[in-house]
C-alpha cells in the first residue's frame, strides 16, 4: 500500500506495473486472506494499526478484482483508465509544441508498433496500452528468471522504456502544475 502510494505520486508508469504485478500475486495466492496476511502483511513488521490498514488495502484489491470479474485474468479498471489518460496525453504530445522530446523518442519505436500489435493479435489496442503490455511481459520474464528472449527484452527496454518514462515524467509535471500543455 505504501509502495503504491509513493509510486502513484512519483511515477505513474511504475505504479501501473506495480498494481498489475500485485493483481497476479493475489491471484497466485488464490485471494486467500490468510496467505495475503502471512506473505504480504505480517513480514513488514508494522504496528497494529498499519498492519490492519495494509491488510484491508490488499483485501480491497481482491474485492475489486472479484467485482470486475477479473479473478483469473485482466487488469483493474482503475489502471486501464490511467492508461487511457496516458494515451490521451500521448496523442496531445504528438501534436503540441511541448511534446518535442516525446515525439523524438516515440519516432524510434513507431516503426515497430504494427509488428507488436500483430504479435498481440490486437490491432485496435492503443499505443500506450501496447507499451504497458510489452513492459509487463518483461517484468514477468524477469520474475521467471529468463534473461533474454530473442532480444525481445532489450528491444522493449531500449525502445519502449524511454517513451513511457518521458510520458510518465510529463504526466507527473502536469499533475504538479509544472507544465501547461497549451503554453506557447
Amino acid at each position: 500500500m505504501y509502495t503504491a502510494q509513493s509510486l502513484r505520486k512519483e511515477n505513474i508508469a511504475e505504479y501501473i506495473l506495480y498494481l498489475w504485478q500485485l493483481e497476479d500475486l493475489l491471484r497466485a495466492m488464490q485471494f486467500s486472506p490468510e496467505a495475503i496476511y502471512a506473505k504480504l502483511v505480517q513480514p513488514r513488521g508494522l504496528d497494529p494499526e498499519q498492519t490492519q490498514e495494509v491488510f484491508l488495502w490488499y483485501m480491497e484489491l481482491v474485492n475489486l478484482l472479484r467485482e470486475e470479474g477479473k479473478e483469473s485474468s485482466g487488469h483493474l479498471d482503475h489502471t486501464l483508465h490511467l492508461i487511457r489518460d496516458l494515451n490521451d496525453l500521448h496523442l496531445r504530445l504528438l501534436e503540441l509544441p511541448v511534446g518535442e522530446k516525446y515525439r523524438r523518442l516515440y519516432a524510434a519505436v513507431a516503426p515497430e508498433i504494427p509488428l507488436l500489435k500483430s504479435k498481440l493479435k490486437n490491432p485496435d489496442i492503443s499505443d500506450v496500452e501496447l507499451f504497458f503490455r510489452a513492459l509487463y511481459s518483461v517484468v514477468l520474464l524477469r520474475i521467471k528468471g529468463e534473461k533474454k528472449s530473442d532480444g525481445y527484452i532489450d528491444d522493449v527496454l531500449g525502445l519502449i522504456s524511454p517513451v513511457v518514462a518521458e510520458l510518465a515524467t510529463v504526466y507527473r509535471q502536469i499533475e504538479r502544475g509544472e507544465i501547461d500543455l497549451f503554453k506557447k
